[in-house]
């Protein structure tokens, strides 16, 4: 789960961007990064009944890894395309297998699937796209050249994926992608789970913008950020704070000299708290659990950035100058509302920071809900690093663009990022391919009526198996 989280990116806005192609001699920071693609040793071992093919081939950025796992009786059909999460800060690839209980329930459905290391890391959403599409397109040939082995080819080709590969699986059916990828895929579905999107980077500047703003440290430079909330120390892929900083303190309680984010210390750090969740999708079952939640000091570990993504882009997207917080929910601001937002120091992104290229999609890719196949998400409720916003933000441009009865939407009981139980991946996957092939629309949750998000069993129907330690549904579904 943790192999899925997000880019250390701290900034970041809508996401629009110029027509006009970059300049050909504009270089990022990612372009000068040489990445490193060694198999796995041992390599991964095939399921019963199946075979796994592993190897490279050229992406992108340079060499990337695939594997490719087909049933013993499969003759071509379908193919469903796994888009992994974010790879870290490293120049090392690795080549992440899909989640087990997807893998096998893509496996008993009849279904091979595919998955590619992307040939870069860092938040490059753009190459995990294009090396996506390519290894769809070529994959008998790499199988080949490999193994002197010819595989069918299918007669159906899907994708899904998580986190950073759920903003890949969603972007790769939308529209634009569509017509800018220098390998177009026709994909028949697409089911993303807890993605990611453009707006993710707005989030991530919100939040620790206005921790700085409302613990009084605006004089700062956003460069400190990371030493004004503490010291960081690593825990398995991620970094944790160990002892809190003072813009911490300033807000929140501490316990053992970490902070105890269920424990405002006054009114300025419930109001945080009240407009991040307002910020995440609004009042909601497992908000509290999942702001109180390790993720809460993964976000704020992302603080510093330049607003480049890390070097994925060469200009700052994040933009807050019309942005309006709140943490009431009356149809207008309140007084003191206005004069929150009248404090809050406002940042200017370039317009030009993320431009649509001639050489294939975007930097980073737009999901913009404009898609004409069925896509079925999920989405944790508490997810405090990927929130449920994106739903609510997704189901808002299908709307826009008339397409949203191709999509059907579920929301899960869990605080952490990307926590699905094997059960709820076996049933999206199912009733997915179900929809795909012809068969009834499968059933979703609701995410924009306000009054139905913040019931207390909101949820419930599609969470299978209770998380310890976290409500339980006060009805049964």
């Amino acid at each position: 789960m943790l192999s899925g989280c997000l880019s250390g990116g701290g900034g970041g806005g809508g996401g629009g961007g110029s027509s006009e192609a970059p300049p050909e001699a504009e270089t990022r920071v990612q372009d000068t990064r040489e990445f490193v693609a060694t198999l796995p040793d041992p390599l991964p071992t095939a399921l019963a009944g199946t075979s796994i093919f592993v190897g490279t081939y050229p992406g992108l950025q340079g060499d990337a890894m695939y594997a490719v796992e087909v049933p013993d009786a499969w003759d071509g059909d379908g193919l469903i395309m796994w888009t992994h999460g974010y790879g870290g800060e490293r120049l090392n690839l690795n080549l992440q297998m899909p989640p087990p209980a997807w893998r096998q329930a893509v496996i008993d459905a009849g279904y091979a699937w595919a998955a590619s290391s992307y040939s870069s890391n860092w938040y490059d959403a753009r190459a995990g796209l294009e090396d996506t599409n390519k290894l769809a397109l070529n994959f008998i040939d790499y199988i080949e050249a490999d193994y002197s082995q010819r595989l069918a080819t299918p007669n159906q080709y899907l994708i899904s994926g998580g986190s950073m590969g759920g903003h890949i699986a969603a972007a790769a059916v939308d529209r634009e992608n569509l017509e800018q990828t220098l390998f177009p895929v026709s994909y028949a579905g697409a089911a993303p789970f807890c993605q990611s999107e453009q707006n993710e980077f707005q989030w991530l500047g919100d939040y620790t913008r206005l921790m700085l703003h409302i613990a009084g440290y605006d004089e700062d430079e956003y460069a400190n950020f990371r030493d004004l909330a503490g010291t960081f120390v690593p825990v398995s892929t991620i970094e944790v704070i160990g002892v809190a900083g003072p813009m911490v303190t300033a807000l929140f309680n501490t316990s053992g000299g970490q902070p105890n984010w269920g424990s405002p210390k006054n009114a300025d750090g419930q109001r945080l708290v009240d407009i991040a969740k307002i910020l995440t999708g609004g009042e909601r079952p497992m908000f509290d659990e999942g702001f109180n939640y390790f993720f809460n000091d993964v976000v704020l570990g992302t603080g510093g950035s330049d607003g480049t993504v890390n070097g994925i882009l060469t200009a700052n997207i994040y933009d807050n100058q019309s942005r309006v917080y709140r943490w009431t929910t009356g149809p207008t601001p309140t007084p003191e509302e206005v004069l929150f937002n009248e404090s809050v120091p406002r940042i200017s992104g370039d317009p030009d920071a993320n431009p649509l290229r001639d050489d294939g999609v975007r930097w980073i890719p737009l999901v913009n809900g404009d898609f004409d196949v069925p896509v079925l998400t999920m989405h944790t409720l508490g997810d405090f690093y990927v929130p449920f916003r994106h739903q609510q933000l997704y189901r808002e441009a299908a709307q826009t663009n008339g397409n949203e009865d191709l999509l059907v939407q579920r929301a899960i009981r869990a605080r952490s990022h990307c926590d699905f139980s094997d059960a709820e991946y076996t049933a999206a996957i199912n009733d997915w391919l179900t929809w795909v092939n012809g068969g009834a629309k499968p059933a979703g949750d609701e995410v924009l009526d306000a009054t139905v998000v913040a019931d207390a069993n909101y949820g419930c129907t599609f969470t299978v198996g209770e998380r310890l330690g976290l409500p339980a549904c006060a009805t049964p579904p």
